[in-house]
């Protein structure tokens, strides 16, 4: 399905990221993981797929960093000639309610979660312009349409991730670029995993599901939004979160 074409996907070997990357590579496409620490764990990863006989490459770089993304950018250019597919998926969090939470706190995570998402789309939207296609999916989260205790900084970073998608959709629209946002609930990797017992139950008693998403079906979206078929989709939100939100 994707043959020759090339994606690249921020925060790619782990968790949400890694399954974006697996569902993109399975389908034929070269990705560009990209990672920013954790060497060992991203070359596993790498591994793992490659075992299967996905065409996969990592490339460590900061998205809150500019130049570090051009960077990025450009040796993913120069290796693999063009890129396709721009899946902005890499986040952190930094959690304390707003009168704890420093300048710091709220900087740190709207520098990488929602500039990450700038920095990354403006270094390769030249490229997809010359070459009249590209598709860029935004990860964003249940908590940028609802907000949560002691996630202002989240939250906030997330629900810009809407505004930022649907304005690159109407700029882009007549250049063959589409631009869409997947927003997941509550999915089963280990940044949610690590959450105590009880407050994990809570969570999952309000999902109407009943249940924690798997990244594979966060994936699956993603993948759907890159595919030709799809062409007709932008400034579109797609919400996978077990019917948590349904706004």
């Amino acid at each position: 399905m994707f043959s020759g074409r090339v994606a690249i996907v921020t925060g790619g070997t782990r968790g949400i990221g890694a399954a974006i990357t697996a569902a993109l590579a399975q389908a034929g496409a070269h990705v560009a993981a990209g990672y920013s620490k954790g060497k060992d764990a991203a070359e596993a990863c790498a591994e793992k797929l490659r075992a299967g006989g996905s065409s996969i490459s990592l490339h460590q770089g900061r998205v809150d960093d500019f130049e570090d993304c051009q960077r990025v950018v450009n040796e993913v250019l120069q290796q693999f000639g063009r890129v396709d597919f721009l899946v902005n998926n890499a986040g952190i969090t930094l959690d304390k309610t707003l009168r704890k939470m420093s300048s710091d706190d709220w900087c740190n995570v709207i520098n990488v979660n929602l500039s990450g998402a700038f920095n990354m789309t403006k270094a390769v939207i030249e490229h997809m312009i010359e070459r009249g296609s590209g598709r860029v999916v935004n990860i964003s989260s249940v908590i940028g349409a609802t907000g949560n205790i002691g996630q202002a900084n989240y939250a906030a970073s997330k629900a810009g991730l809407f505004g930022f998608t649907k304005s690159v959709a109407l700029e882009m629209a007549n250049k063959g670029i589409t631009a869409n946002v997947v927003a997941p609930g509550f999915i089963g990797t280990e940044m949610v995993a690590a959450m105590p017992e009880a407050a994990l139950e809570k969570v999952v008693a309000k999902i109407p599901t009943r249940r924690l998403g798997k990244p594979e079906e966060v994936a699956r979206v993603v993948k759907f939004l890159c595919e030709d078929d799809s062409a007709y989709i932008t400034g579109a939100a797609f919400h996978v979160n077990g019917g948590l939100d349904m706004d």
